[in-house]
């Protein structure tokens, strides 16, 4: 390291600060302290093509998420986070006269760590479906059966659909999984039409709700690691700066996200640093997951 290094590095982000607007003391030292800290940030990984639900970000949970979900010292605070976060995912409910069940090909309750499929026919496949054999229409229906107790008597499907997981369609049971995927794999080998009507929930992320978050606050993925670190900790609470907390994605290297107010020069100056030392953008990575849907 050059003796003009450290200079530069001060001038570099002397301007920053100046440009953001954080033109006190106390905003610059924080953005100096914040952006030298050494955390173990990694990036937020792609969620996987696969047939679980739960392998992406339960973002489903900000349509309710409930107040007591959050977690920081003063109840304003959160209550203001809180009011942003549930804008952000919306959810609408529709009843379909009619779906092909050869077009679902996912699983809500699926256990992503477990089956690591990309389609329910590598999923029939697997060890985890050896006791389920449909060799004919009869064991199709005993399959299927399993899953849907009234399905010959046309009883309605529950359906999830997520535009941050593409046009891929989740069967809501809770149980039978197996007998399920492997019933509708049947159905494409032999090309057999199999209609239900269905109820379908839709959730998208909203463009407008993404923008309001990303005016109002710094979110980003904290590593369990953070919680612990004296630097860390100090530069949260020793300013008494704004903050929340809130656990919602589900990776290992990012337990928690940390939402700091733009609207406080100090908060704002400890999310320009933890992203300068690494800290993932959150709102950067929805963004990436946002699909909207045609039509």
């Amino acid at each position: 390291m050059s003796p003009d290094q450290p200079t530069s590095l001060s001038s570099r982000l002397a301007a920053l600060a100046q440009r953001l607007g954080l033109g006190g003391r106390a905003p610059r030292q924080i953005l100096e302290r914040a952006s030298g800290l050494r955390l173990p940030f990694s990036p937020l990984p792609a969620p996987r093509d696969s047939i679980c639900w739960q392998e992406a970000p339960a973002l489903q949970r900000l349509v309710d998420l409930p107040r007591g979900a959050l977690s920081g010292p003063v109840q304003e605070d959160k209550a203001q986070a809180h009011a942003v976060l549930i804008r952000l995912v919306e959810a609408q409910q529709k009843t379909l006269a009619s779906i092909d069940l050869r077009q679902v090909d996912g699983l809500a309750d699926c256990d992503p760590e477990r089956v690591s499929f990309s389609r329910f026919e590598d999923y029939a496949a697997s060890e985890f479906c050896k006791k389920i054999r449909i060799i004919s229409y009869k064991d199709f229906v005993k399959a299927m059966s399993l899953a849907l107790p009234q399905f010959l008597a046309g009883e309605r499907i529950s359906l999830r659909q997520a535009n941050w997981r593409g046009q891929r369609l989740f069967w809501a049971g809770e149980q039978q999984g197996e007998a399920f995927a492997c019933a509708i794999a049947y159905a494409r080998r032999r090309e057999l039409s199999v209609t239900l009507p269905a109820e379908l929930c839709s959730y998208r992320l909203s463009r407008d709700g993404l923008a309001q978050l990303q005016q109002r606050y710094h979110v980003l993925a904290m590593p369990a690691a953070t919680w612990s670190d004296p630097a860390f900790m100090a530069l949260l609470l020793d300013s008494g700066l704004p903050y929340a907390r809130l656990s919602l994605l589900r990776t290992a290297a990012a337990s928690e996200c940390l939402l700091l107010p733009k609207h406080s020069a100090e908060a704002c100056a400890l999310g320009e640093g933890l992203r300068l030392a690494g800290a993932p953008d959150v709102v950067a990575y929805l963004q990436g997951l946002s699909v909207d849907s045609p039509g």
